[in-house]
């Protein structure tokens, strides 16, 4: 493994490993085998996995937990036809990315909004993750899979704030989203 690819893969650790210590339950969520991660590539006609994405996935990629919540993601969520969804929209629009057809799919979100990385980008370690709204644009939106991996991340800052306000405001039912946390008796 190169310098670039071991800083890929640390970096996206790194990530995973500060939720946890905020409070995120690692238990709830499932990494995907390395095969599995091969031929859910494979599936999308993509023969090299880029070190982050390997990362992200063999971390997150059978359950997610709520890293993406409300999104298709994983080994299992994202196929060839998700990416056959995504390479339409991109047909509809002026070509911006250098390999459309070499693209991997990341993320479809609701069959208008797709999370992809170009291509001509799949060597990198860590390359640019693009967002791709269908009748808008393509536009490099995340500068690494790292920076994307924490875009996606659950805002735990947040679930802890709602989580007193309504402890505050006297609700005593727990949320159904706080099994996720380790903050449930705070």
């Amino acid at each position: 493994m190169s310098i670039e690819e071991r800083s890929a893969a640390e970096e996206v650790r790194g990530i995973f490993e500060r939720a946890v210590s905020d409070g995120l339950r690692p238990e709830l969520m499932a990494g995907a085998t390395g095969e599995q991660v091969d031929a859910w590539a494979a599936d999308q006609d993509v023969h090299t996995v880029p070190t982050a994405v390997r990362e992200v996935l063999e971390l997150i990629g059978s359950n997610s937990g709520l890293w993406f919540a409300g999104s298709s993601f994983g080994v299992d969520a994202i196929s060839a036809e998700a990416k056959r969804h995504a390479l339409a929209t991109l047909g509809n629009m002026k070509p911006t990315l250098v390999d459309e057809a070499g693209i991997l799919v990341l993320v479809e979100h609701q069959g208008y909004e797709f999370h992809v990385i170009d291509g001509g980008d799949i060597g990198l370690p860590n390359p640019p993750v693009w967002l791709v709204v269908e009748n808008q644009s393509a536009v490099m939106h995340w500068p690494s899979v790292s920076d994307w991996f924490k875009f996606g991340q659950p805002n735990i800052k947040d679930y802890k704030f709602r989580l007193e306000f309504n402890r505050k405001r006297g609700r005593s039912t727990n949320p159904s989203w706080l099994h996720y946390f380790d903050f449930a008796a705070e």
